[in-house]
């Protein structure tokens, strides 16, 4: 090789089947810097990683610091960082060799925080050798796919995850309620396929207020017209918690006898009520401050296998940002631009399902029970 500044990179992974090794060699050419691969060793099952090293070399040194900065997700590995989400400080603790994200309004004086891209490798998520479940989901988001494969599919996926022991995250919008759909999730509460609950004062308040009076923004849910005085019930249901102090209270008094919100206390599955600036009430147990929300939801996020986001757009924002990659995300939405939006945002590992959400939860929970 010429005498020209080099560096050797090492990469690993499944390098021919997900195009990383290919994607690396791309980059360095484009950058019209050149390579010399010294070592490439091919994993022997699909399980085993394979791994190559490649001398890169370029016209000066900052010419090979662009080269190798475009590259840095194949860089060197010293420390894993616990806990991956975007939008997030790394913080080094140097004695005991461990990194960990960190939001910026938990970072203090004294922290040590990982700044630049010197000894940064960021790996990308690699496809696996066989088939993904929702392979012929990974299009653009379009209404027109065949919806009983999809729920089939999304079944086979909750049943995996359930079995491997991992949580199964729901971010509920209140659509559910204004469809009619609360007791199709209220049934996947207790088949044990949710296994935590997000959403805002509004789910809770109406699928409340359709407990107490059976209407949901004042139309009667049962026959889908407009009631006398319906215009009050939201508010109503909000006093009526608001007088026993919190939803677990009133359902314990048997205030609460059924519907979503009744279920979630009855089985004992943890929720996230986070609130907005228009928020009603809210209700007690609705969290105001988005700081203090956010950390509530973070810890669920990091242990979900999965996630379904049901007709919400900022709270499925706002969960698909601390979500890990790896986890498997559903959002469902009658409207395309939500699904949209949130791939755009950076949540790439989301699968959309254009559709009604109440014929969905029907159609999951007769396709979970069969």
């Amino acid at each position: 090789m010429p005498d020209r500044p080099y560096e050797d990179v090492k990469i690993v992974g499944h390098l021919i089947d997900s195009g990383i090794l290919s994607h690396a060699m791309d980059v360095i050419v484009a950058l019209d810097a050149g390579f010399e691969t010294l070592r490439f060793d091919m994993g022997r099952t699909n399980d085993d990683p394979s791994v190559a090293v490649l001398r890169v070399s370029a016209a000066d040194q900052p010419h090979l610091e662009q080269v190798l900065a475009g590259i840095q997700e194949f860089g060197a590995v010293w420390v894993r960082v616990e806990h991956p989400e975007m939008d997030l400080a790394v913080v080094v603790n140097l004695t005991e060799r461990t990194a960990e994200t960190r939001p910026m309004s938990d970072v203090r004086r004294g922290d040590s925080i990982v700044i630049g891209h010197d000894g940064v490798r960021v790996r990308p998520l690699e496809r696996p050798r066989n088939a993904q479940v929702f392979e012929f989901m990974n299009s653009s988001v379009s209404s027109e796919k065949p919806k009983a494969q999809v729920v089939a599919e999304i079944a086979r996926m909750l049943r995996d995850v359930r079995a491997a022991g991992k949580d199964v995250l729901a971010v509920v919008g209140p659509a559910v309620v204004h469809t009619g759909a609360a007791p199709h999730l209220a049934r996947l509460v207790e088949l044990g396929y949710i296994s935590v609950l997000f959403g805002g004062n509004a789910i809770a308040v109406h699928d409340i207020e359709s407990a107490l009076y059976g209407t949901s923004l004042g139309i009667m849910l049962s026959e889908g017209r407009p009631v006398v005085g319906g215009h009050e019930h939201h508010l109503r249901a909000i006093n009526t918690i608001r007088g026993y102090g919190s939803i677990a209270a009133a359902v314990k008094q048997g205030v609460i006898t059924k519907g979503l919100m009744h279920t979630l206390v009855t089985t004992k599955t943890p929720y996230v009520l986070a609130g907005s600036i228009r928020d009603d009430g809210p209700l007690p147990e609705v969290i105001t401050d988005t700081q203090e929300a956010q950390a509530a939801m973070r810890p669920y996020c990091q242990q979900a296998g999965a996630c379904i986001i049901l007709s919400t757009m900022l709270h499925a924002i706002a969960t698909g940002n601390m979500l890990p990659a790896s986890c498997t995300t559903v959002c469902v939405d009658i409207n395309p631009a939500v699904v949209t939006k949130l791939s755009d945002r950076g949540s790439f590992q989301t699968i959309g399902v254009v559709t009604d959400v109440g014929l969905f939860l029907e159609q999951l929970v007769k396709e979970l029970e069969d």
